[in-house]
């Protein structure tokens, strides 16, 4: 097969990942209206499950099909880092810094998400240096459980925290119905349509992942923190920008940070599907470049948040082009190390 022909079908899985997490976007909003499962928890979950299904089952596809464990990681550390640069691009849409205009609730979220890198890179650094230390259960990571422990700690401390907040505003609200004339059957079936099509276009995205960095020299590390990660976050971009559209800031920043934590969630998943043993001792050192760079990235917003600048001198607030500088700099990192 041709690089050509390689990048083109590479191409064609991204603009189906593109196309159909919009649609899905769409269709989970009416479904969240059918069921009446509007509450910010479910929510929270749904949209959540929506932007992150294309990393899911690329990381999966990569581990169980195609035994890629730098692919699988790669997208997810690579997605991090990519809706960070999401949160600090958004930041154009608004005169004021977008940090000035959202509720500092998420600093939980954040903070959540950089408890959860951190607990990555400690054992990756453990892994590199110590490789015949025994760092797992079986052969599941040992940071595993504590990953998947935090995570369901993180979603109810959040969906507490949200609930105080909508108690103290929001006495009662009445929502007229906006699909109202839409059929229940009709959303079910284009949800699960559109589902479908994100699952098969990031089923094959491993494999053409693979096959570029061979060709190309890139390497799967690069790959898998760029190109993949770049396609598998594109539902975020749609749903922020959606968002931000209908005035809905905060659920834009939320969204990202909520993309964060589920990622790392995912790479719980896939340790436990890589039955070889603990996956990050099978993956290569220059994924620390990401790990890093996420947590550098999210403390810069959180300190964006609490600090509030009012004002900005140029097209983004001085916390968003730090943000934007530290993603170059990974760029030219993993491109170095590849």
């Amino acid at each position: 097969m041709s690089l050509a022909l390689l990048w083109f079908l590479f191409l064609l899985c991204t603009l189906a990942i593109l196309y159909a997490g919009a649609k899905l976007s769409r269709y989970g909003d009416m479904i969240s209206e059918k069921t009446g499962l509007g509450g910010v928890w479910i929510g929270v979950i749904l949209l959540a499950f929506v932007t992150s299904l294309p990393e899911l089952v690329t990381g999966v596809s990569s581990i169980v099909m195609y035994d890629l464990p730098n692919i699988a990681t790669g997208q997810i550390f690579g997605s991090c880092v990519f809706n960070m640069l999401i949160l600090a691009l958004l930041d154009a849409f608004h005169k004021d810094p977008i940090s000035s205009r959202v509720h500092h609730r998420h600093i939980l979220s954040a903070g959540f998400a950089i408890l959860l890198l951190s607990i990555v890179a400690v054992n990756l650094f453990i892994s590199i240096s110590y490789p015949d230390l025994n760092m797992s259960i079986l052969w599941i990571g040992v940071y595993t459980p504590l990953i998947l422990i935090i995570y369901v700690l993180s979603m109810r401390l959040i969906f507490f925290q949200e609930k105080r907040i909508m108690a103290a505003f929001v006495k009662e609200k009445v929502e007229e119905l906006k699909y109202k004339k839409v059929s229940t059957r009709s959303v079910y079936i284009n949800f699960t349509g559109n589902a479908f099509v994100v699952v098969i276009a990031a089923i094959f995205l491993p494999d053409l992942g693979k096959s570029i960095a061979e060709m190309t020299g890139l390497g799967q590390t690069f790959v898998g923190n760029v190109l993949i990660a770049f396609s598998t976050s594109l539902p975020e971009i749609v749903v922020s920008v959606a968002a931000l559209k209908i005035g809905a800031a905060d659920m834009a920043i939320g969204n990202l940070f909520g993309s964060n934590i589920f990622n790392i969630g995912i790479l719980a998943i896939e340790d436990i599907l890589y039955t070889k043993g603990p996956l990050l001792s099978y993956i290569d050192a220059s994924h620390m470049f990401s790990i890093l760079s996420s947590i550098i990235m999210i403390t810069i917003a959180v300190i964006g948040l609490t600090y509030r600048a009012r004002k900005k001198t140029l097209l983004l607030s001085w916390d968003s082009i730090a943000i934007v500088s530290i993603y170059i700099l990974n760029l030219f990192a993993l491109y170095a190390a590849r």
